[in-house]
């Protein structure tokens, strides 16, 4: 388990809990009560934690390296899902993923940006961050699923479209414009979770739809908290502070 700055002490906790258990283990010695008063510790600190949130905290926590991904939902949620792949214009994009999939006895098709669990990962799904071709593999899928009246279930988690050259060269903006148009126009039921971040264009294009959920300590914003604060006041460290201001 990986901790936030913030969840250090709840880590600290951990480590004396799991120290005593293992002591325990090896010494025979009984330290059941120490070890329970510890656990409630624990969980008061948790509750306490989590119920003083500050705006930021919780834009970490739907950053968290450790919370569940598209990925994760569709093994969780779904039974043979198959994965479709490319644009049939450019190429294969990872930072999206999507194809069939049997959901409580209905066949679906979902799309999620899906992120890295390490650097390597991150590096091949690029931070889940899509380019042209992510957007356009996920309204083929979508236009493949009014084809065959099935309905569309869409996870978002991004920080939005990746802002690299190429991408500008093959056409962001139009590929990112064209989906909500076509998106709107979809005759099959399309539901849209935001289960992580939902950053700018890059979690619009593919969030159209007629139910919108968000999860707890997620967020939907026009972008990043970064993003905004390098903007209105050309310094990202700003980002902890001003992002309230975002409302």
């Amino acid at each position: 388990m990986r901790y936030l700055d913030f969840e250090r002490p709840i880590e600290d906790l951990d480590r004396m809990i799991n120290e005593q258990e293992d002591y325990t283990k090896k010494t025979g010695v009984e330290m059941g009560n120490e070890i329970e008063t510890l656990k409630r510790k624990r969980h008061q600190l948790i509750r306490d934690t989590f119920y003083h949130l500050t705006p930021y905290q919780r834009i970490q926590l739907a950053r968290h390296p450790d919370r569940p991904y598209c990925l994760d939902y569709i093994r969780l949620l779904t039974s043979d899902f198959v994965e479709l792949h490319g644009d049939r214009k450019f190429g294969e994009d990872p930072a999206i993923v999507g194809g069939f999939a049997n959901f409580d006895g209905t066949s679906v098709m979902v799309i999620g940006h899906q992120k890295g669990r390490d650097t390597e990962e991150n590096i091949v799904r690029n931070f889940g961050m899509p380019n042209p071709e992510g957007f356009r593999k996920a309204l083929r899928l979508m236009e493949t699923a009014e084809r065959f009246k099935k309905p569309i279930i869409s996870f978002i988690d991004s920080a939005g479209a990746y802002p690299g050259i190429g991408g500008e060269e093959r056409g962001q903006a139009e590929a990112i414009a064209f989906n909500l148009m076509r998106m709107s126009r979809l005759r099959v039921p399309i539901l849209v979770v935001v289960t992580g971040e939902g950053g700018s264009g890059g979690a619009l294009a593919i969030g159209v739809g007629d139910r919108v959920l968000l999860m707890q300590n997620a967020y939907y914003a026009v972008c990043t908290p970064e993003a905004c604060a390098a903007i209105l006041f050309k310094d990202r460290a700003k980002a902890a502070s001003e992002v309230s201001s975002m409302k």
